[in-house]
């Protein structure tokens, strides 16, 4: 039996958890738990080079996980054919037509960062569950609406950073809680490029032929003012740029860089591993960095560093640079021991004169590698995690609160470059301070 059908019976609750403002939402039950045999019907939006990965992703595990898709949508005509193509589905230029389909369990939304908040919202309001591509949000501001919303309709929202669906993350939460390095008091990561030309550039191609001004019933129509959103506020309104439409991750308009598009990716699954599924909201950020090979009109640095400071007293430094692709690897640092992940598993290595204290806490040894489970391709994994919790409840590989979390702290990293100075979070307020 179709999803759909399932949810439209059994009366899904929007606000079971609207009144629950001191719960965390990591574990929380959608409101109906649907059976393992339940069909989901999916719906893409955005079916550029992301939706388009997904999209292929979900045709082919569709018999295993169960699921259809439907319908696809995308400002761009070309891309709506190619991908009707793909699923057999309906397509559409204006998602709000696919949110009016009462036949759609969820959404995966892979627009341009400025539209997922309001898509995502949408979505929920309407009755959909949402997977929504990293970063969550293009504001913070977004960021904290979208996560009221969550709790206000009760809908299932998954965010979509890849490595939080690795287990090695999830088991060094355990290790940290347990005590067996210490008490972390730092961690590094990084994500780093080096493609000639930039890949911000060579694997975003521009189509001359594209536009608004195509006829709107051939492939080469672009609706312009939709993509940009200046009717709802979410990006200014200027004249067509084929730049900006097929490279968006380099202006600040729609994207924040390096740190959006790449940081995202490392922050969360450091936050699982040292505080837990819903993530820390962070003290202080500082960022620093610089274009300095890339001079073709961007916004966007190609090196870019930020070091947030968290109120439970540990520091995360990360780094993406678009000019060598040598890794900082991703580190965590007890004052017992280190924590490095190799092989997809943790490798915990006692430290300096607290060797014996590591050795008390890990059976006698000055090394121990940690069995971890494989759960395959990250984006499969958190689409199969996604669907899991939609039919049966359970705990989401990226939350809402991790989501916000690590949009807050990356955000304040992307302001902090920007206006060189530091940035400060006022918990109390939910605001940058001052």
């Amino acid at each position: 039996m179709p999803l759909h059908t399932q949810l439209t019976r059994r009366g899904f609750l929007k606000t079971t958890v609207a009144s629950a403002g001191a719960l965390t939402f990591a574990n929380v039950f959608p409101s109906s738990v649907l059976g393992a045999n339940d069909r989901i019907n999916f719906a893409v939006i955005g079916v550029g080079g992301m939706g388009t990965g997904h999209l292929n992703q979900l045709m082919e595990n569709r018999e295993t996980d169960n699921l259809r898709v439907v319908a696809v949508c995308d400002v761009y005509q070309r891309r709506v054919n190619k991908a009707r193509q793909i699923c057999g589905g309906e397509g559409y230029l204006d998602y709000r037509s696919v949110l009016d389909r009462d036949d759609i369990d969820a959404v995966l939304i892979a627009t341009p960062d400025h539209w997922h908040s309001k898509i995502s919202i949408d979505a929920m309001e309407s009755g959909k569950h949402v997977y929504v591509e990293k970063p969550m949000t293009h504001t913070i501001e977004q960021a904290l609406e979208l996560r009221e919303a969550v709790k206000r309709t009760g809908k299932v929202l998954q965010v979509g950073p890849n490595y939080t669906s690795q287990d090695m993350y999830w088991k060094a939460n355990e290790v940290i809680t347990s005590g067996r390095v210490g008490k972390v008091t730092w961690a590094q990561g990084s994500y780093n490029r080096n493609v000639r030309g930039c890949a911000f550039n060579k694997w975003f191609l521009v189509d001359e032929n594209a536009g608004p001004y195509a006829n709107t019933k051939s492939d080469d129509y672009i609706d312009w003012d939709m993509w940009l959103g200046h009717k709802w506020g979410l990006a200014p309104k200027i004249p067509w740029n084929p730049e900006h439409f097929f490279r968006f991750r380099k202006y600040f308009q729609y994207n924040g860089g390096v740190a959006t598009d790449l940081l995202y990716h490392i922050l969360a699954p450091l936050l699982i591993a040292i505080v837990g599924p819903d993530g820390e909201y962070p003290h202080r950020v500082n960022a620093s960095g610089g274009l300095y090979l890339f001079k073709d009109g961007r916004d966007i640095p190609d090196v870019f560093t930020m070091t947030v400071d968290y109120p439970s007293e540990f520091s995360v430094n990360l780094t993406s640079i678009l000019t060598n692709d040598t890794q900082q690897p991703n580190r965590i640092c007890g004052q017992y021991g280190t924590i490095e992940f190799e092989s997809n598993k943790p490798v915990l290595t006692g430290n300096g004169d607290f060797v014996d204290e590591f050795k008390t806490k890990n059976n006698g040894y000055t090394q121990v590698t940690i069995p971890t489970e494989d759960h395959g391709n990250e984006q499969v994994a958190l689409k199969r995690n996604f669907m899991e919790v939609i039919r049966k409840g359970g705990r989401l590989f990226c939350n809402v609160d991790l989501g916000t979390a690590t949009m807050v702290a990356i955000k304040m990293g992307v302001e902090s470059y920007r206006q060189s100075k530091t940035m400060v979070w006022d918990k109390d307020k939910e605001q940058v301070a001052g």
